[in-house]
Order: structure tokens, then C-alpha cells, then sequence
């Protein structure tokens, strides 16, 4: 419970949705980039600033929550900053044109976040 907000998550299942997200992310990146070098019409779609937008903003939630509760339950600040660095790069990414470059820096993002949200639940078992 966090301050009388009780989740329908518990702490594993929040890093698991988290984990998730940043996959499918990375795959969002990838494909899009496949895609995109394939059929150019297709891109529009796929690389429209509206995902990534609402993707950071689930991204930030679930960091927050998920790695924010887990810091205060076992005190290891490493998945944290890992995840601030990832939710960092992240936004940084939106600020990149679509040449490759925001598609990088989206995957390495999501990457570190991926494995603050693991070591987040090692940290917790």
C-alpha cells in the first residue's frame, strides 16, 4: 500500500509488467526500424511520437511505483538509478530524429530499465 493506494499488483507482478513493457518497447524499436526501412509508408504509423509518448509515460509510472517501492522495502538503491538512467536515456531518445539514432537510444534505455526492474525483484525474493 502506498500512503492508504492499494495496488492489485504485488511487487513481483509490478516488475514482471515493467520487464514486459521495456520488451516490448525494444521490440517496438526494432521492428519499427525493419519496417520502416521496408516500407516507408508504414513508419508513419509505427514511429508516430504518440506511442512513444505514452510509452515513456507508462515507462515513468511503473519505474516509479515499482522501483520506488522496491527501493524503500529492501534499500538497494542500484535498480533505481539504473532505472532513472533508463527512464533518462529514454526521454533523451524523443528529443532524436528518426534516423536511427532515437531508435538506439529508445532500446538502450529500455534495456537498463529491463534490468533495474530484474535486479529490482532478485533484490526483493
Amino acid at each position: 500500500m502506498i500512503r492508504g493506494f492499494a495496488l492489485p499488483l504485488d511487487r513481483d507482478q509490478l516488475d514482471r509488467l515493467a520487464i514486459g513493457l521495456s520488451s516490448l518497447c525494444v521490440a517496438h524499436c526494432v521492428v519499427s526500424s525493419i519496417v520502416l526501412a521496408l516500407m516507408a509508408s508504414a513508419g508513419g504509423v509505427l514511429l508516430h511520437p504518440l506511442i512513444h509518448e505514452v510509452g515513456l509515460v507508462l515507462a515513468i509510472l511503473l519505474g516509479l511505483i515499482g522501483l520506488g517501492r522496491g527501493a524503500m522495502t529492501h534499500g538497494a538503491r542500484l535498480p533505481a538509478g539504473l532505472g532513472l538512467a533508463g527512464l533518462g536515456v529514454m526521454g533523451f531518445a524523443l528529443s532524436q530524429p528518426h534516423d536511427g539514432r532515437e531508435a538506439l537510444f529508445t532500446i538502450l534505455g529500455a534495456s537498463l530499465l529491463a534490468l533495474a526492474h530484474y535486479l529490482n525483484r532478485r533484490a526483493l525474493a
